[in-house]
């Protein structure tokens, strides 16, 4: 198993990898820096939004699956409501109207 990355960490280089593709994102809520779990809000800039949260699969491996998708207040309301019960969670904001967040590229499941 590969060494785990800080919440902290993790997220400046996923940043830095929208950035590189000119994809705007923003940091929404600022987690644990150390431990913070990460969600993923996909902005589509229609109304509408996708919400993504790490998890694993049957094989142990990290993989990304949607929390939450519809309306963009819908996906927000889940994302608040998350935020309630794990305060220190990292909520990052991902902005294209092509649906890209990148979260299936190699090197973003850690």
């Amino acid at each position: 198993m590969a060494p785990r990355l800080t919440s902290e960490f993790w997220v400046g280089a996923y940043l830095r990898r929208l950035d590189l593709y000119n994809i705007p994102a923003f940091v929404v809520a600022r987690g644990d820096d150390t431990a913070g779990a990460v969600l993923v809000k996909l902005n589509k800039l229609d109304g509408r939004a996708a919400a993504y949260q790490r998890s694993f699969n049957i094989e142990g491996d990290r993989i990304w699956v949607t929390l939450a998708e519809g309306p963009e207040p819908d996906v927000d309301a889940v994302l608040n409501r998350q935020r309630d019960f794990d305060p220190d969670l990292w909520v990052i904001e991902v902005e294209d109207r092509q649906g890209r967040h990148l979260l299936d590229e190699d090197g973003l499941s850690g």
